[in-house]
Order: C-alpha cells, then structure tokens, then sequence
C-alpha cells in the first residue's frame, strides 16, 4: 500500500469554521474518493461532513449515523452521492464494514468514515485522512491575546493528510478558514 501523502494543515476556531473547512474541501472530491475523519468525541467530525454535504449538493440533513451506522445522501445535483458512515460501534474490521458495502458504493461515492482508523483503509490506497485534534494549551492559535473569555474549547487543530497517487498529483490547496 502506497504511503506517499500530501498534507495541509489549519487552525478552526469554530463549529461554523469546521463546516467552512467541509465546503472547502468538497470541490476537491470526485465519486470513489474515501475520507477518514479521526477525533475524539466532539471535535467536530459531523460538523465537517455537513459542509462536505451542503457542498457537494446532497438531499437530507447530515447528521451523526451513530445509531444507523450509515446513511447514503443523493445527490440533487448530478454529482456523487454521500455515504456518511459512523464505524464507531464497529469492532470487527474489514469484515464487519464489508457487510456496509462500502466497496459497492465506493466508485460512485464520495465515502465519509468516522471512526475509521484501521478499519476501512484497505477499500482504497488513495484516501483524504483528516485528523481533528483539540487546541492545547491557554494560548489557542489565532486567539486574541488578552481575551480570556474566549472559548478555546472550539478550538481545533486539524490535518488533512492525501494518501496514495490520486492525491499525489492532486494536491492540496492552502486550507486557511477566516
């Protein structure tokens, strides 16, 4: 498996910014492309995939698929659908998302996974990761000095990582949210 990858990285200051960065980054998606989003529980991995799906044109509210494990959002506008996936619950692997087939939805798809990480990697050598981490520390990047009062708990640090040649001659562009 291919490990050549290219990354951006961006500071989001809020749940509004981190469904900026989903609208952003949905242009650069075409059917069978596979997104891993990884993050603790509430980092923003949601809010993100609702800009990915306001973006791309899809039918439905996106929201959390914690309960139904996966919820396919049509197209409205010609382009690809959504596969939103939530394999958080899911223990078993390749094997146990295999009975999602994601592999069948894939080509035609834009493939969003939650939870992802070293369950779905073998249904493509090319794949966005985006990695959703908490600001650390009393100085949040970009916050305003002096301002206590700011909330850095909305604050994240994210890292979108292309894996695989697809991103390789892709590329990824400058990724600032203001």
């Amino acid at each position: 498996m291919s490990t050549t990858g290219v990354t951006a990285r961006v500071t989001v200051k809020s749940p509004d910014q981190m469904q900026e960065l989903g609208r952003r980054l949905a242009p650069l998606l075409r059917p069978g492309d596979l997104v891993l989003l990884t993050g603790e529980l509430g980092a923003g991995k949601t809010t993100l995939t609702r800009g990915l799906g306001e973006a791309l044109g899809v039918r439905g509210a996106v929201t959390s698929p914690t309960f139904v494990i996966a919820r396919v959002h049509p197209s409205l506008t010609g382009g690809p659908a959504l596969v939103h996936v939530d394999a958080y619950r899911l223990d078993g692997g390749l094997d146990e998302m295999e009975d999602l087939d994601l592999d069948v939805s894939l080509p035609e798809s834009v493939v969003v996974v939650e939870w992802g990480d070293g369950k779905v990697e073998e249904l493509s050598e090319d794949r966005l990761h985006v990695v959703i981490g908490r600001a650390v520390g009393g100085d949040a990047p970009g916050g305003p000095a002096g301002h206590p009062e700011e909330d850095v708990d909305d604050v994240r640090e994210v890292t979108v990582t292309g894996l695989g040649a697809r991103w390789a001659d892709a590329g990824l562009p400058e990724l600032e949210i203001c």
